[in-house]
């Protein structure tokens, strides 16, 4: 059990919220499967929420299966996010969290994500009108700093502890490595030896169960938060759970079930925004889903390339004689 604030969690394992890739679609698959404690909406835009422009809309869009959810917004300006926040919380979200780390430019050059790290007073400034505007429990999500010469993340968790903020996940990388580099372990523990009462939570480079707990007893974080490792294999909450619960992993699920769970993703997708766009996303990812099919990219192409939904649905049906089983009825 987990809990940040007033919100007690299933388990201390987190879906981290990444734009076009973790949205209802995704988390309504993932859920199932088990071991996940929270999930996120991708980010948001509060100005965008408060005009209820359908991007917006669409972005934090949910449903009664996909909960406990948790609202990311990115701005700078207290106002607005304070605004949007009370808004959400209006909604029935558990959590609000606050990003302080994307480093897409796009997102920085307007002030929010990771270009908050670069004034950690005026930071938490903006933090506390957030926690000062709504009931629920608001997080944020931070990198370690701008680059080497600018590492903050210990003295900003300080400071976002004292104006309220209920827990702080650390991607343990700066803006400027991005993704590359190995994730460091020993910049989180710094953080959470930085605050006094709340959890951090980790996150970058959790690859397996065996990472995540490596995480927790390297850093003494209180939970992991998964990303790109989890758009390819969404079991990965499961054995997690169970390996930090048990001591052990369960089995790999079987081709039938990765089959079935692609399927049931395609569907949601189609449900929910058409076939043109429920092929565009699924275009995107079939190549992760595919890798642990032990699928070659090449036989993904007649599918990269497809338009409508029964050219996806005489593609799957070839899975089971390309990944050498055989499948269970659609």
């Amino acid at each position: 059990m987990f809990r940040i604030g007033n919100v007690q969690l299933a388990s201390n394992l987190l879906l981290a919220p990444i734009a076009r890739y973790c949205d209802l679609a995704f988390r309504l698959v993932v859920r199932p499967l088990g071991g996940l404690g929270l999930a996120y909406t991708e980010l948001i835009n509060p100005r965008g929420l408060l005009e209820r422009t359908p991007q917006s809309m669409r972005l934090i869009s949910t449903e009664p299966a996909d909960q406990p959810l948790a609202v990311q917004l990115c701005g700078c300006r207290a106002d607005e996010l304070a605004e949007a926040a009370r808004w959400c919380e209006a909604q029935g979200f558990a959590v609000i969290d606050l990003n302080m780390g994307c480093p897409v430019k796009k997102v920085w050059q307007r002030g929010g994500g990771a270009a908050m790290l670069r004034d950690p007073e005026t930071a938490a400034r903006v933090a506390e009108a957030i926690v000062k505007a709504v009931r629920i429990p608001v997080t944020v999500k931070i990198r370690l700093g701008w680059d080497d010469s600018t590492i903050v993340a210990p003295e900003l968790a300080t400071a976002l502890e004292a104006v309220g903020i209920a827990a702080i996940a650390v991607h343990a990388r700066t803006v400027a490595q991005r993704f590359s580099g190995p994730a460091r372990l020993d910049e989180i523990a710094r953080v959470v030896r930085a605050v006094r009462n709340i959890p951090v939570i980790g996150n970058g480079d959790v690859r397996s169960p065996a990472d995540a707990r490596a995480m927790i007893e390297r850093t003494g974080c209180a939970a992991v938060m998964i990303g790109r490792y989890a758009l390819r294999e969404p079991w990965v909450f499961r054995d997690t759970h169970a390996l930090l619960t048990n001591g052990t992993v369960p089995p790999p699920p079987s081709v039938d079930e990765r089959i079935a769970l692609m399927n049931r993703q395609f569907e949601h997708l189609l449900r929910l925004h058409g076939e043109r766009r429920a092929m565009l996303a699924f275009r995107q990812r079939v190549t992760w889903y595919a890798s642990k099919l032990g699928i070659r990219r090449i036989a993904c192409e007649p599918l990269r390339h497809a338009l409508h939904a029964d050219e996806y649905w005489r593609w799957i049906a070839t899975v089971p004689e390309i990944a050498g089983a055989t499948a269970s009825d659609r």
